[in-house]
């Protein structure tokens, strides 16, 4: 008993380590946006500002435009998960429920599009746009990208969830004479709406702070999301440090917030499909 014991605080110890090194750096993105431009450079540092600067976030959102950056990003990811949604859906539906050596193929080469990167995508990907003028509507053009991108890992979440869900309930509604598109709407889809409904989180909160294709594709700077916005802080003598952690912030902060409080929900979502 007192081995067991000693061996949890000894696992509580750890998990408290870890996730104080792993939470430290969002600590200093928000104690550094409410520092002033000197304090920012201080040796030492200072763990807490002598004179928060609150007046650093209006500064920044209103010289930044920043609503403008949000907006895009929403607009970005709603529909980047909406295009997921649609496409996806039947797509992880057959493969759970078709079992074949045609079906295995298409899995893996699912997995496989998981694995390339989008640095290694987007030329392929900017010159058939190019030809075929989807360029002349970039964020559409993110937003087929982003989908193409993240397909898989959508499909391979809601896929298990899908197996999670006894067959035979699908054959008793055949029986009462549904058909299978029918079984599906009426039985298959709701049993399985809270896996779906996590994994489209999880797409939405990856397409939200998408970079790579939004700065390669989207040109004009009224259609750039909050990603590109960070990113135009950059240069060779920066040193608004401040400025850029309190964009940071307002950038990072609805994520946050949107986890925190579907934590329990998407841990039961993404577990879902492991309990048969």
């Amino acid at each position: 008993m007192n081995g067991t014991t000693t061996r949890d605080r000894l696992m509580l110890a750890v998990a408290v380590v870890m996730a104080a090194i792993y939470l430290f750096p969002l600590y200093w993105m928000y104690i550094t946006a409410l520092k002033s431009g000197s304090e920012v450079f201080a040796t030492p540092p200072s763990f807490w500002p002598a004179a928060p600067q609150w007046s650093t976030y209006a500064f920044v959102w209103e010289s930044r435009n920043m609503g403008r950056y949000l907006w895009n990003s929403l607009v970005i990811a709603v529909g980047s998960v909406a295009l997921i949604s649609v496409l996806g859906v039947g797509c992880a539906y057959v493969l759970a429920r078709y079992r074949n050596a045609w079906v295995d193929v298409g899995l893996f080469l699912i997995l496989m599009l998981q694995v390339l990167p989008a640095s290694l995508m987007i030329t392929p990907i900017f010159v058939g746009f190019s030809q075929l003028g989807v360029l002349e509507y970039p964020r559409l053009a993110v937003v087929i990208a982003i989908a193409a991108k993240s397909m898989p890992f959508f499909v391979v979440l809601v896929r298990a969830t899908f197996m999670s869900v006894p067959q035979e309930l699908e054959e008793a509604a055949l029986v009462d004479g549904n058909s299978r598109i029918g079984a599906f709407f009426s039985i298959v889809l709701p049993l399985a709406r809270n896996g779906i409904l996590v994994s489209a989180l999880l797409i939405f909160m990856q397409a939200f702070g998408e970079f790579v294709y939004s700065k390669s594709i989207i040109q004009a700077a009224e259609l750039q999301p909050a990603s590109v916005g960070l990113n135009s802080f950059m240069g060779p003598n920066t040193n608004e440090w401040n400025n850029i952690m309190a964009y940071a912030t307002m950038y990072v902060t609805p994520i946050l917030a949107i986890f925190v409080l579907l934590q329990r929900r998407i841990v039961s979502g993404l577990t879902s499909g492991a309990l048969k």
